[in-house]
């Protein structure tokens, strides 16, 4: 029987391509990683060549291909996609796993002496390519960033996107453009710098008060910026911009030019200048533009901590959208709660119901983030994806996970909840219910103020280990002001190495969502929004604690509430009241209903 796919066949001819070019340049190894020159975790068509070449379509996995040998490095979230979408492809699937070399470690271990590695340098992070040609160099292995191979192997490439590019303004931007100029000016004097290069997206929407449409679920638009001593440029595509925008923007000392113009803009910075860069930020091949004798001065992006802590303004504008979402999703479960058992609903209409609650509420712009619907074992992979060709119905006894967001002009909302379809195993409420332990047992957690965030994980996990169990992803991550629903500096993950610029401030707003995945049978996650608040001072120095942000209740039949401490009851309970209380009067009907029914104290 031949299981070869269409999009299996697709890749075998492409790979076959591939080597052809390689053998023609002399390359050994060829490296494809899941990047464009901003390093965005969500990637225009244009830069989408990994997912072209191999048929894999999850978000985050790294292509190597050699005469003999193609594999495809993916972490544990999407194992399962990857052996499907790979299928007869000829590319081999590597799992990603703690103390196992990751694609870059190992093209080193595979080194030979005169063997030559490639990668397009434009979508390489200086970091990684550092770290990569010293490896190499050490096995007189070289590493050549010039080449983009996709350029002549790929025919019907996308074009670059060129939605309009569009203001973020009052009252939902509470500081001029003009002020997070200075203060980024300020910045970069303290480090010694009088240039500084931006290319990562969120940073340049955030410093500029602009938005666009460019990248799925982001709403950010492809530039860079280049500020000098007395001199602010943006570059981007001209169409982007209309005349008035294009005319506000100059008024205030900030230069247009087009997005191709970076090149010659980094060689024409001057010799003595010194260059602020984030190495993990910005690409080698744009740095390759400079002059050798522009001194680098490396460091953390200014603008990815301002923007991480979110000021008092920004935070009554991000409750006020997390009202407006919860309200949304009152209306969604309303209606879930009657349809199941009696229409048919499929994990597509959870998507499409969803969708259109929360289009109809004021301030919302787009989804955050694809819809994760996963019924049973579809919720046992952390990233599934439903689709036309292979979705699941929801009807019989089980679990039903959906962790979704949305994009509003005064916040990013990202919210994970499980509901009950039919009667749910003992087993099944024994995992809900150590997984909400572990949200409550971080959500009530007080700390000092400069904690390294990774360190928070364990409390999180305690309740979970407690039990023999675990989860493979990180505990939460950085969320964006009406910007990406994952940003830096900060994230709650043990892997995550624990450097001092992950340090929890003030303003931050993080994810917190513990999981527990049954593959083949059932997944859990609970997810809600948290942002650092002041907690208070004491002899041993500053503290910080959790404000919860998200307002949904938590569906207390996937609980065995017995197994519950009384401060655990306590603390869903006074949960449940507050979100009864702010979104009693945003909702009406069936949705209120069903609201006041599902905050009920237990």
């Amino acid at each position: 029987m031949n299981t070869q796919s269409k999009t299996g066949g697709e890749a075998l001819q492409r790979l076959a391509q591939a080597r052809a070019l390689m053998s023609r340049e002399g390359i050994d190894a060829w490296l494809v990683p899941s990047a464009d020159p901003h390093l965005s975790e969500y990637l225009p068509g244009y830069w989408q060549g990994r997912q072209w070449l191999s048929g894999f379509h999850g978000s985050v996995g790294t292509l190597i291909v050699t005469q003999d040998f193609a594999g495809l490095w993916a972490d544990s979230r999407y194992w399962e996609q990857a052996a499907k979408e790979l299928a007869g492809s000829g590319i081999e699937l590597v799992k990603l796993q703690p103390g196992q070399a990751g694609p870059l470690e190992w093209l080193a271990e595979q080194a030979r002496p005169e063997t030559v590695v490639a990668v397009d340098g434009a979508v390489l992070a200086v970091a990684s390519s550092r770290t990569l040609a010293a490896n190499l160099y050490e096995k007189g292995a070289r590493l050549r960033t010039d080449l983009d191979p996709l350029i002549e192997l790929w025919s019907d490439r996308p074009a670059l996107p060129t939605q309009a590019i569009y203001e973020h303004a009052a009252p939902h931007a509470t500081e001029k453009r003009g002020e997070k100029i200075a203060r980024l000016r300020a910045a970069m004097a303290e480090r010694g710098a009088n240039w500084h290069f931006l290319a990562t997206l969120d940073d340049i929407a955030w410093l500029f008060n602009l938005r666009g449409a460019d990248v799925s679920y982001n709403p950010v638009f492809i530039s860079f910026a280049l500020i000098g001593p007395d001199s602010v440029s943006l570059f981007v595509a001209s169409q982007k911009t209309n005349a008035s925008l294009r005319s506000l923007l100059e008024q205030q000392g900030i230069t247009l030019h087009e997005y191709t113009r970076i090149g010659t803009a980094l060689r024409n910075v001057p010799k003595d200048a010194r260059l602020l860069v984030d190495p993990a930020r910005v690409t080698c091949g744009l740095l390759d533009y400079l002059d050798s004798e522009v001194t680098l001065v490396e460091g953390l992006n200014p603008t990815t901590l301002f923007k991480s802590q979110k000021s008092a303004a920004d935070t009554q504008h991000i409750r006020h959208a997390m009202e407006q979402d919860g309200a949304a999703l009152c209306e969604f479960f309303a209606w879930l709660d009657t349809a199941l058992g009696k229409e048919a609903v499929s994990e597509l209409t959870i998507d499409e119901r969803l969708s259109a609650a929360r289009a109809r509420r004021p301030g919302y712009v787009s989804q955050s983030f694809a819809t994760i619907a996963g019924f049973n074992a579809n919720g046992a992979m952390p990233h599934y994806r439903a689709t036309e060709e292979e979705h699941a119905q929801i009807e019989g006894d089980g679990l039903l996970l959906i962790d979704s967001g949305g994009q509003y002009l005064g916040g990013t909302t990202d919210i994970t909840r499980m509901v009950p379809v039919g009667k749910p195993s003992a087993e099944q409420k024994a995992d809900c219910t150590r997984v909400l332990k572990g949200v409550i047992a971080l959500s009530r957690a007080h700390f000092p103020r400069g904690i390294l965030s990774p360190l928070l994980d364990s409390i999180a996990r305690a309740p979970i280990w407690a039990e023999g169990v675990n989860y493979g992803h990180g505990t939460g991550h950085g969320v964006g002001y009406f910007l990406n629903v994952h940003e830096g500096p900060q994230v709650i993950a043990y892997q995550a190495a624990a450097t001092p610029q992950t340090a929890m401030q003030p303003g931050m707003i993080t994810s917190i969502e513990p999981g527990t995945y049954r593959p083949g049978r059932w997944g859990v996650r609970i997810e809600n929004l948290v942002i650092n608040q002041e907690a208070g001072k004491s002899e041993f120095g500053e503290f910080l604690k959790f404000e919860t942000l998200t307002l949904c209740p938590i569906d207390t039949r996937c609980l065995e509430i017995s197994a519950l401490s009384a401060e655990e009851r306590d603390w869903l309970n006074q949960y449940h009241a507050q979100v009864r209380q702010r979104l009693s009067p945003l909702v009406e009907g069936t949705a209120l209903e069903w609201l006041n029914r599902s905050t009920a104290a237990v």
